[in-house]
């Protein structure tokens, strides 16, 4: 169905916010039903859309799904991670290119010197961290509007995942999400989260 332009502007419905918000939990197991590499494609077209500054999209995904690569990543995931690693049919090594500026002439074209912005190696650490951190959050969105789980993750040996599977890349780790149909095994009570007055302030 084509998209209708003129209701952009009208909010999702209580299912929907429900979906991705309200109802949503952190997943602690997941069920054995696959996710298909065309989730995956699909899963990855949704969230390229998401902004980031100057359009830079430095985020890079290595989706782990075979049984032989689950057991090369389950070593370097903390002892607390590594059952529900196990159990997730797709583990995503959330990364940032540290080469991304490379791609500034494609995604950025309005504006030649783009490339330039980013020229110092050391000085892309902290936009591709916060920008790729963005975009991950734009991944487990999307994740659960395609009717997937998520459970993201940072206790694990960046150093140890890199070495393993990304050694011949500028790709830098930063996060581990697994992903999948989630169960209630393990799940915990939802956690408290801070009222709008605590954090936030209107001006």
């Amino acid at each position: 169905m084509a998209y209708d332009a003129s209701t952009r502007d009208a909010a999702l419905d209580d299912n929907a916010l429900a979906q991705l918000f309200t109802e949503a939990r952190t997943r602690n197991a997941f069920s054995d039903r696959p996710v298909t590499t065309e989730q995956l494609h699909k899963l990855y077209e949704l969230t390229k859309f998401g902004p980031t500054a100057a359009n830079s999209t430095p985020v890079r995904f290595l989706f782990i799904t075979s049984p032989e690569a689950k057991a090369r990543l389950a070593p370097f995931m903390s002892e607390a991670n590594r059952s529900k690693t196990l159990s997730a049919p797709v583990n995503v090594v959330v990364a940032f290119d540290n080469d991304f500026h490379e791609h500034m002439p494609l995604l950025f074209p309005h504006n030649p010197g783009a490339k330039d912005w980013f020229g110092d190696s050391e000085a892309r650490k902290g936009p591709g961290v916060l920008n790729s951190s963005l975009q991950a959050g734009y991944f487990m969105i999307a994740a659960r509007a395609l009717g997937l789980d998520v459970g993201p993750m940072i206790g694990f040996d960046a150093a140890g995942v890199k070495g393993e599977f990304l050694a011949d890349s500028s790709w830098v780790p930063s996060f581990v999400i697994n992903l999948g149909y989630g169960t209630d095994e393990n799940l915990f009570p939802r956690s408290p989260r801070l009222d709008f007055d605590t954090a936030a302030k209107i001006l």
